[in-house]
């Protein structure tokens, strides 16, 4: 199995190179196209330019902000992405979030930074949203990385449909591991039986183990990435688990956790 098309978010965050330098090395690893992709919906609070204040004259002038900045972003895409040949740019006056989830029935796998952590940030999307959305998998990476050899991996395992669909996704990453490591983690109720997993992907040729890792008192999410960091993982596996209020989604603990603050990139799915 591989990934023959990559997409990757590009917004104007200073993670925003880094990100397209991963996702191009992972476009060369899997002889993927690259496609970045960007898009913000212009703002009515823009203060209205000129002799006559009118709103079609503030609208317009907005609109050739954004698209001034859309350029930017795909500047900051041709420049990272290397002279690449299977490049390809997508950007539009739009919502960057339903025009993500729109443009990503071309991709496989998806890249994405973390969620801004101080308002929000042009052309940036949530991740916790996009993976509830997107049907595909989604990739995000945390700041201060830009390099990805997906050598050691760990999964973070419970035997239910969205950990099954992870696993499935992430197929292509697994199956170039020197060592994949399936995670369950005892909150002191037990864990799930991690055989038939370790068995799927011994079935794929994959050289898979498993581990118990007892939380100890701590947050799931801190003792899945302690237990990852002792495998010398640089890539975590795992389902994302929510459902939606009000048009909000509610997070389990553990997906809510590492969307913040996970040091290691982590492939999710829903």
């Amino acid at each position: 199995m591989t990934y023959a098309s990559i997409m990757v978010a590009v917004d104007l965050s200073a993670e925003a190179r880094e990100r397209v330098h991963i996702a191009g090395h992972l476009a060369d690893d899997f002889r993927a196209r690259l496609i970045g992709v960007a898009a913000e919906e212009a703002s009515f609070t823009v203060p209205p330019i000129g002799p006559i204040p009118a709103s079609a004259y503030a609208l317009a002038a907005n609109n050739e902000l954004i698209l001034n900045d859309l350029k930017r972003a795909h500047a900051v895409f041709e420049a990272a992405a290397g002279g690449r040949s299977r490049i390809e740019w997508r950007s539009n006056l739009d919502f960057p979030l339903p025009f993500l989830i729109g443009q990503a029935a071309a991709a496989d796998l998806v890249v994405v930074g973390r969620k801004a952590p101080s308002g929000p940030l042009l052309f940036s999307v949530d991740p916790g949203d996009l993976v509830m959305h997107l049907g595909r998998p989604i990739l995000v990476v945390p700041p201060g990385i830009d390099h990805l050899d997906v050598r050691r991996v760990a999964v973070g395992w419970k035997n239910t449909r969205e950990a099954r669909r992870a696993v499935r996704d992430a197929l292509p990453f697994l199956s170039r591991a020197s060592r994949v490591v399936v995670v369950s983690i005892d909150e002191g109720q037990g864990t799930d039986d991690t055989a038939d997993v370790v068995g799927f992907l011994q079935a794929h040729d994959i050289d898979a183990t498993a581990t118990r890792w007892e939380a100890g008192g701590a947050a799931t999410s801190e003792a899945l990435v302690e237990a990852a960091s002792e495998q010398a993982a640089d890539l975590i596996v795992l389902g994302a688990y929510g459902h939606g209020r009000l048009r909000e989604w509610v997070f389990g603990g553990v997906t809510r956790d590492l969307l913040a603050g996970a040091p290691i990139s982590c492939l999710m799915s829903h």
